[in-house]
Parts: structure tokens; sequence; C-alpha cells
């Protein structure tokens, strides 16, 4: 009798939960990553750029929208990291970098309600040739 090997069967990355140990391995780190990256943009990112412009507001604005647009690009990675994991069927790291993308969303509403508030109008000003 003729033993025919069997061709090796190609395993997809949907086809099998990820195993437990390493999905901990990979989620752990990486939310710690990036959280760790969110406060350290916050304190040296933004905070040493608005500290160093000593009240010229045009650096202030800009520190503050480079942070926004830093933080609204890690929200992307993150989530498409999330989709990658989600494929891989890595459930906790899934998890983890949903709770960042949360974190980030929170960030960054945080970050436009101060730009909002910086920005806006003052309600006492009702005449525009009064100079306001």
């Amino acid at each position: 009798m003729t033993d025919t090997l069997s061709a090796p069967k190609r395993r997809l990355p949907w086809s099998h939960r990820t195993r437990l140990g390493v999905d901990l391995a990979l989620a752990i780190p990486l939310f710690l990553l990036e959280t760790a990256w969110l406060v350290l943009d916050w304190t040296y990112g933004h905070g040493l750029e608005v500290w160093a412009a000593q009240g010229d507001r045009a650096r202030i604005d800009a520190a503050g929208l480079a942070h926004m647009e830093r933080v609204r690009m890690l929200q992307i990675a993150v989530l498409v990291l999330a989709v990658v994991a989600g494929m891989f069927r890595a459930r906790w790291t899934v998890i983890a970098h949903l709770l960042v993308a949360l974190l980030t969303g929170q960030v960054l509403a945080v970050a436009r309600h101060e730009w909002d508030n910086h920005h806006s109008p003052s309600s006492g000003c009702i005449h525009y040739s009064a100079g306001c």
C-alpha cells in the first residue's frame, strides 16, 4: 500500500481562536504602551509646547491642533489594530484596543471642548462695529 502525504492545511486567521496566553501577551503590553503614549503626549507633547509658548496664542493654538491630530491618528491606528486582532479572534486584544479607542475618544472630546471654550466669541460683544 502506498501512503500519500496529505497536503498541509492552510490556517486562516479566523479559522481558530488565538490561544489565551498569546492573546494576553499582546493585549497587556499594547494596552499599556498606547495608554502611556496618550499620557506622555498630553504631558510632554502638548503641555511642554504650551509652556514653551510663554503666552503666545498662535503657538498655543498650533500645539493644541497638533495634539488633537496626533490623538486622532492614534485612535485610527488603535481601531485598525482592533480589526486585525478581531480577524485573528484575539478577544482580549480586541477588548484592550477598544478600551484605548474609547479613551482616545474622551481625550479628543476634552481637547475639542477646551478648543471651543478658548475660541468662542465673548457674549458681551453685540455690535461688530464697536471693535469687539
